[in-house]
């Protein structure tokens, strides 16, 4: 599959079936973070975390208080998404390819 892309070159990606492991959904998920579109979210929603941030003085030190981050996104069937093909993710393509089709974009 990584042998019929180039470095560089956009992809897009769609999930085909449900995976039922845990490792593999959360390779999913980790490749679906890779969307241009999803980035700006989360860091938008970084930023907003940031801002919302709770800071308390205890023992003459200040602790703060963080909100835990939301995921953002599902993996389930038919999800697709875009992104730029690189080598270092040939490896995670390789081991969902049964769950994913994955097409030039």
């Amino acid at each position: 599959m990584a042998d019929a892309f180039k470095p560089g070159q956009p992809i897009r990606c769609t999930i085909t079936e449900q995976p039922r492991a845990q490792g593999h959904v959360k390779t999913i998920a980790r490749l679906m973070r890779r969307d241009p579109g999803v980035q700006r979210t989360l860091r938008r929603a970084q930023k907003l975390r940031r801002q919302r941030m709770w800071t308390y003085i205890r023992g003459n030190r200040t602790w703060y208080a963080r909100e835990k981050p939301a995921k953002g996104l599902t993996v389930r069937k038919g999800e697709s998404w875009s992104m730029v093909f690189t080598p270092d993710i040939a490896p995670d393509l390789a081991s969902v390819r049964a769950f994913l089709s994955v097409d030039k974009a």
